[in-house]
């Protein structure tokens, strides 16, 4: 049998895992990707101060004479700005901490397809199966189910894994009513139109956690009929987490037995983090699925997730498909094949003990953000085992994007993931504080009121600072 040899198109020497590993994204790509590129005649000036803006990029004709920059040009450009910005991605939750791109870089030159079920192999060899089921065993055992009892796969990012565990509770439950609290992610809402489900929507308190009341009487409300519901580990905005134990006695108090319920959990960011601080997610509880987005704290160059679930529902997906030679109970049929390896590349490199150091740090570095915004005098709100610190949303349109900053109503938030230092949350405060005193300088303007989306306990507007000296 011949052997396989891996050529880089795009390296004229040897290149080990270890030489690329220790290179800058601005080194590799000028040094490796781009050897041809002209960067002091032909670099655009970039800041990272300042917002990226549209390329007003168009498809070229290779055999058009060209008198603006060349491909490479474009794309080292591009590179330099997105190195950038990096200290200054604050509001989103997406782990870009990591340095296992240019280990792996060699396998962008194959096709890796992981069509159908992750447990059957295909007729091709261009898969990383075996490594998909490696980071499904890993998942299986953090959230306590034993190999031979869970089916999963690797998804494309939360929203498929959200449609997955939906769908299943429908089909298992084909009559049941959706359940979602308002501040679930999107998503849950897109998976009801979809599925033509009916559904209910349930108040949250202040703070974003489910009204277990509400759900109780829009359980005993619709008592004739099976309940689906989605427990939301980590909201979007507020990163509260719904008790699921509590969700679970209400259940049994309101009279639904384990054969007329469906529990989906969605942990998108916090799945990663909660076994090591609480075990709150196990399948020795009556759950139906877990997903999780990979992308988050964990950190993946391409969006991914991992959805798990009890193998004894899965047959109500599966179909046999011939064309492939498996077994398909999957959203998208097929899937990145990079993805499971760049996840299995980065669990094994940190293990169990690194993660656990790196929730401390999210959690002690969310706390230190939380204290300094309040110190200055700005409202702000964290919830317990939560990195999303949340505060009054900043004047200016433009602070807001050189943030990069997600703002919803009065308010912004900042999710301290693993990549954000203590310099970077220093920077963004003193330059909040710095604006603060601009905006609101001459008196004609007042920081918002976020009492009723916060909590008044929280809010540091004029209003309520007066009510906190009178009533201490």
């Amino acid at each position: 049998m011949g052997s396989l040899t891996l050529e880089m198109d795009f390296e004229s020497s040897p290149m080990t895992p270890r030489s690329l590993a220790a290179m800058t994204p601005r080194s590799l790509a000028r040094r490796r990707l781009f050897p041809n590129v002209d960067n002091k005649k032909q670099k655009v000036e970039q800041s990272g101060a300042g917002p990226r803006k549209n390329l007003q990029l168009e498809v070229m004709e290779p055999s058009l004479n060209n008198n603006g920059p060349s491909l490479d040009t474009i794309l080292v450009n591009y590179l330099d700005t997105l190195t950038q910005r990096v200290n200054y991605h604050l509001g989103y939750p997406v782990n870009i901490c990591y340095d296992h791109y240019a280990s792996l870089a060699p396998l962008l030159q194959f096709h890796l397809n992981n069509c159908g079920d992750p447990f059957l192999q295909n007729t091709v060899d261009f898969h990383s199966k075996d490594f998909e089921v490696a980071v499904l065993n890993w998942f299986a055992k953090l959230w306590e189910i034993e190999k031979d009892q869970y089916w999963g796969y690797v998804t494309n990012g939360g929203t498929e894994g959200n449609l997955h565990g939906i769908l299943l509770g429908r089909e298992l439950l084909p009559e049941g009513i959706l359940y979602a609290s308002k501040d679930s992610h999107y998503s849950v809402f897109k998976a009801a139109r979809m599925y033509r489900m009916d559904s209910e929507t349930i108040n949250t308190s202040v703070n974003g956690e489910m009204d277990y009341s509400d759900l109780r009487a829009k359980l005993l409300q619709n008592k004739d009929k099976p309940a689906i519901i989605n427990v939301t580990i980590g909201t979007t905005f507020k990163g509260a987490i719904d008790d699921l134990d509590v969700i679970l006695e209400t259940l049994k108090e309101c009279g639904y037995s384990q054969d007329r319920f469906y529990i989906h959990c969605d942990a998108a960011l916090c799945g990663l983090m909660t076994p090591f601080v609480n075990n709150m997610i196990s399948f020795k509880k009556p759950i139906g699925s877990v997903t999780i987005s990979g992308h988050k704290f964990l950190g993946c160059p391409m969006p991914c997730g991992v959805q798990i679930t009890r193998k004894s529902y899965i047959n109500n997906l599966s179909t046999n498909v011939e064309y492939i030679a498996s077994v398909d109970a999957t959203i998208s049929g097929s899937r990145n094949g990079l993805t499971p390896i760049f996840l299995w590349y980065s669990l094994s490199a940190k293990g169990q003990i690194g993660l656990q150091k790196d929730v401390k740090r999210c959690l002690d570095n969310a706390k230190y953000l939380k204290d300094g915004l309040q110190k200055e005098g700005i409202s702000v709100m964290l919830n317990e085992l939560s990195i999303i610190v949340v505060l009054e949303r900043p004047r200016d349109h433009e602070f807001v994007r050189r943030w990069q900053l997600s703002c919803v109503k009065d308010m912004a938030h900042v999710i301290v993931m693993p990549g954000i230092t203590r310099e970077m949350l220093d920077n963004f405060v003193s330059e909040l504080v710095q604006q603060r005193k601009q905006w609101y300088r001459d008196g004609k303007a007042e920081a918002p009121c976020v009492g009723e989306d916060i909590g008044a306990q929280n809010c540091a507007c004029s209003y309520h600072k007066i009510d906190y000296i009178f009533s201490s």
